[in-house]
Order: C-alpha cells, then structure tokens, then sequence
C-alpha cells in the first residue's frame, strides 16, 4: 500500500508542476523555485512532514522537500541559539547533499571556465 501511496503523491505534485508549466508558461527554474517555497510554507506548520509521513519518499524527493528541509533545520536551530540560528541551521542538514551532487556533477560534465 506504502508503494501506491507514494507513486500517487509524487505523481500528483509532479502533475501539478506541469499543469503550472503548461498553463502559465512559466519554465522549469520558475517551477523549482515555487516548489521549494512551498515545500517551506508548508513545513511550517508541519504539513509537509504529515505529507511525508503519509506518502514516504513519494514527497520526500521532489524539490519540495529540499524547502520544507531548509526550513526544518533553520527552525530548529532557532529554536536553539535564537534568531541568528536560522542562518547557521538552514543549510545544516542540506549541504552535505549539496556539495556532494555539486562534485558528482562537476566531475559527470566538464564545466566551462
């Protein structure tokens, strides 16, 4: 059932990334960038991760989840050290994932300069 759910959810959320395309014409870099704001919106209040808990991994890969993550981490830290938390926490959790596709990428294809 777990494997239904979370071909559904991710399916929806990509279907919708593409009904937003189609229909505003706005292009992939609009749609990733939307997405990741409400990947943060909805985290939060804790819906994301009530969408991640009920579906799996189906809303924990598209880049929605990178922004409900960045938000996670940037509250907890807050929560923690006080305002300033939110701009040492934000990438806490992210930027292992970050450095290590930005290196798999970089050695994949040549890049210019």
């Amino acid at each position: 059932m777990i494997y239904l759910k979370c071909f559904l959810i991710g399916g929806l959320i990509c279907m919708l990334a593409q009904v937003i395309m189609d229909k505003f014409k706005l292009l992939p870099i609009h749609i990733t960038c939307l997405f990741v704001v409400l990947g943060s919106l909805l985290s939060i209040n804790g819906l994301y991760q009530k969408l991640v808990d009920f579906s799996g991994f189906g809303a924990g890969l598209p880049i929605s989840s990178f922004g409900a993550s960045l938000t996670k981490s940037a509250l907890e830290k807050a929560n923690e050290i006080g305002y300033l938390g939110i701009f040492s926490g934000m990438f806490e959790k992210t930027s292992p994932g970050i450095i290590v596709v930005s290196f798999v990428l970089a050695i994949l294809f040549k890049p210019k300069g």
